[in-house]
């Protein structure tokens, strides 16, 4: 797959050479939702509570007698039927009874993956080079401009490229990550991705690259 270069001014200036079989030869939409749901799964805080009836504080007395008033029979105040009582089924998970686990190489198969589909789609835009010479949000909001980018994005870089990070910081649906840690939840948050050439190689040749029986082993911290 021959993927354009382009310039900060949305000009073609080469080529760059991605092998498809690496990414996984065709998308595997099954393996992109087992690992996007897992992302999302384990992101939840898991802090939600409420409280049962027995956590309520309040008297157990009987409100009133069982019989002879004409009124429905009712137990105590901290009864779920009442306002101010207890929750028929209480929160108390935490977030470890929402997490899901994934093997490694199937999680890196499914990041690959969910980047080649973007490139399918013609959603990721490769720059020969991503850097301002001072931090000013018109010139970032021109690169995308030029980029023809009028959707989310999501933009890959070095996060010591802090003059393109601070440009980009105040645009409304641009979100900025670091380049190493792009993953198949946040590729697929955005409609368009717009990385370095030379991250992108970094990206392919890195850790990610290990999907055979040796990419548990010994895998680096951070790697996804």
């Amino acid at each position: 797959m021959e993927v354009p270069v382009l310039n900060q001014q949305g000009k073609e200036i080469g080529k760059m050479s991605i092998d498809e079989a690496s990414l996984g030869g065709c998308v595997n939409p099954a393996l992109i939702k087992q690992a996007y749901v897992r992302y999302h799964a384990n992101q939840r805080q898991g802090s939600a509570r409420t409280k049962s009836r027995g956590m309520v504080e309040g008297s157990t007395r009987k409100l009133f007698r069982q019989k002879g008033t004409g009124r429905a029979r009712m137990g105590a105040v901290r009864t779920n039927l009442r306002k101010g009582g207890g929750v028929t089924f209480a929160k108390t998970r935490t977030r470890e009874d929402f997490r899901k686990d994934m093997p490694v190489k199937m999680r890196r198969k499914a990041n690959r993956n969910a980047l080649l589909a973007k490139l399918l789609d013609g959603e990721v835009k490769v720059l020969d080079t991503l850097a301002f010479d001072s931090p000013k949000t018109s010139d970032f909001l021109k690169m995308l401009d030029a980029l023809g980018i009028n959707r989310t994005c999501l933009v890959a870089l070095n996060m010591h490229n802090t003059e393109a990070i601070l440009s980009s910081r105040n645009i409304k649906h641009v979100d900025v990550c670091p380049a190493h840690e792009l993953t198949v939840f946040n590729m697929l948050n955005h409609r368009f991705l717009v990385i370095a050439k030379s991250e992108l190689e970094k990206w392919l040749s890195g850790p990610s690259s290990r999907t055979d029986k040796s990419a548990k082993a010994g895998a680096q911290k951070g790697a996804n």
